[in-house]
């Protein structure tokens, strides 16, 4: 599994706003790791070690990766900087990713417009009742 697979969607957007707003110092190549240092959320600056071929032995100053021993936004930062191309495929994926769900949803949404152009009066009134006592906040409704 890679650094972004072993990261929370949190880690990966704060990081993504770091690289963003050029908290990334300075970073250099040790092989296929990166070492560097990144400028925190409250001005601190973190020393970062990013291990691609085994992303749990990654190590951040942080207390947040010390705590949890967890990927953190700095280590997909100093990432992200070292291989723009990792981001910029990131990016494209969600980018198509959401343009597949909006299609899914427009599909959805005709397809109900369609079963419900085919219900009668009393068939419609029904099904919308039902939907509404779908509804968790109508549950309990007293008529």
């Amino acid at each position: 599994m890679g650094l972004i697979e072993c990261a929370s969607n949190n880690s990966i957007w704060r990081a993504i706003d770091y690289v963003e707003r050029d908290k990334v110092i300075c970073w250099n190549t040790a092989g296929d790791d990166y070492d560097g240092l990144v400028e925190g959320s409250e001005k601190q600056t973190y020393k970062v070690h990013v291990d691609k071929n085994h992303p749990r032995k990654s190590t951040c100053t942080c207390p947040f990766a010390q705590e949890h021993r967890v990927i953190c936004k700095h280590m997909l930062a100093i990432y992200f900087s070292a291989e723009p191309k990792v981001l910029s495929d990131f990016l494209e994926e969600v980018d198509r990713y959401e343009r597949e769900e909006e299609e899914r949803q427009n599909r959805h949404v005709r397809d109900l417009y369609e079963y419900a152009r085919r219900l009668s009066k009393e068939e419609l009134v029904d099904e919308l009742v039902s939907a509404w006592l779908e509804r968790e906040e109508y549950r309990d409704s007293r008529w």
